[in-house]
């Protein structure tokens, strides 16, 4: 099954694309979509979305995965920022007609490390143990999505 995991935000959105099966997890691919703040917010979106669009026309997903909005109440234009882009990554799934999973970060920091709570460096320690990746990513949105794909495939199918 291919799983692609999506960090998204107006500046980095991370994605990465990984083959879970047989009690085995390949990347196939990862990185990022950036855009710039001195764009306008339609065009920063409309990267985003055909960035996406072609990410999943060129790899044919199975699941498009992305994080639950967690709205904090001292910063609700992130929550409202973060949504835009969000909502332009699901238009893209379902113009593709990819089954749209979410799950809440807890959930795939329980998955992944087996702490609801644990800190984003320990996370990035793990994916990149997971997927035998040499260097580690830049950045940490690139770890955050590929997290985001192997919570999904041990969410759907526990290990044993």
């Amino acid at each position: 099954m291919k799983i692609l995991g999506v960090d998204p935000a107006l500046t980095i959105t991370g994605y990465g694309l990984i083959e879970a099966g047989n009690n085995r997890l390949a990347l196939i691919e990862a990185g990022i979509i950036s855009t710039s703040a001195k764009e306008l917010v339609t065009a920063r979106l409309e990267k985003i979305h055909r960035g996406i669009s072609k990410l999943i026309s060129d790899s044919a997903p199975d699941v498009l995965v992305l994080e639950k909005i967690y709205a904090h109440y001292r910063h609700p234009t992130t929550s409202y920022i973060l949504g835009q882009a969000r909502g332009v990554i699901c238009l893209a799934a379902s113009m593709h007609k990819i089954p749209l999973v979410e799950y809440a970060a807890t959930r795939v920091k329980k998955a992944v490390v087996g702490k609801g709570l644990a800190p984003k460096l320990q996370v990035q320690r793990m994916v990149v143990n997971l997927l035998g990746i040499r260097d580690t990513p830049k950045y940490t949105d690139v770890t955050d999505a590929l997290a985001l794909a192997i919570a999904h495939s041990y969410i759907i199918r526990p290990r044993t």
